[in-house]
């Protein structure tokens, strides 16, 4: 019996057993509705249209459409590289090593250094593995740390602009529902981690935020969006073949 995560370039997969595991935020993502990010599409192709005019006016129609069509994707693709980016500083800074900051994001890790003085955090574990053979999941959580009061925070470090999603707390609550964690190649209970809390730390570039994560409930709620997301990647079996008169 074995856990792995296999990073591929950007993206990642986990191995559980020699099987698939399903990613937990893969899960969340295709069981929870998002119409957030509806409107967010709208605004984000809207916008580009507007910045853009007069350079859009020099293309034909159907380069134009093009365009507008993959405007979101660039304004994604950008908001994940900074968020990847972040993580990766504030992974270092948690560790006390110094870190070279692009100018570009200088203001998220000031945040982050704030937060580390404020709270004085001392580190347990950052980027760990964690998975459950009962409920089929596997994930990487941002940061595990104790805090002064004694409290073993599980926490998850957040650089979207628009703040801190719901989605969050279901997060949170699988990774600390999980029974097993990697420590190097070896598989240990996540029991022994002893996670009393979970927290979402909201890193921007004029300040952060801190919020308390309610586990219990996320992972209640994370369970019906995991069904729910499976149960969708096989509704084409619900339908039987065609009857004829």
């Amino acid at each position: 019996m074995s856990l792995k995560r296999i990073d591929r370039g950007r993206g990642h997969s986990y191995l559980l057993d020699g099987q698939k595991a399903d990613g937990v935020t893969t899960l969340i993502g295709d069981g929870m509705p998002k119409p957030a990010l509806i409107n967010w599409a709208a605004n984000t192709t809207a916008a580009y249209a507007v910045d853009h005019f007069d350079e859009l006016a020099n293309e034909p129609p159907s380069k134009r459409l093009d365009i507008l069509k993959r405007a979101r994707y660039m304004d994604l693709d950008a908001a994940g590289r900074r968020g990847t980016e972040v993580h990766a500083l504030a992974e270092k800074l948690a560790h006390g090593e110094e870190v070279d900051v692009p100018d570009e994001l200088a203001g998220h890790v000031e945040s982050a250094v704030k937060f580390l003085d404020a709270w004085n955090p001392e580190v347990l574990r950052t980027e760990t593995v964690v998975a459950s053979r009962a409920w089929r999941f596997a994930g990487t959580f941002d940061l595990l740390m104790r805090l002064p009061d004694g409290r073993v925070v599980l926490a998850d470090w957040k650089t979207s602009r628009s703040g801190i999603f719901g989605e969050t707390s279901l997060q949170l609550g699988a990774y600390a529902n999980a029974e097993i964690y990697l420590d190097g190649d070896k598989e240990k209970p996540v029991a022994e981690l002893g996670i009393t809390h979970g927290m979402a730390l909201w890193i921007r570039a004029d300040g952060y935020a801190v919020y308390p994560v309610d586990l219990e409930r996320g992972f209640k709620v994370f369970k019906h969006v995991a069904w729910l997301a499976r149960q969708c990647k096989t509704l084409s079996d619900t339908i039987g073949e065609e009857i004829y008169a």
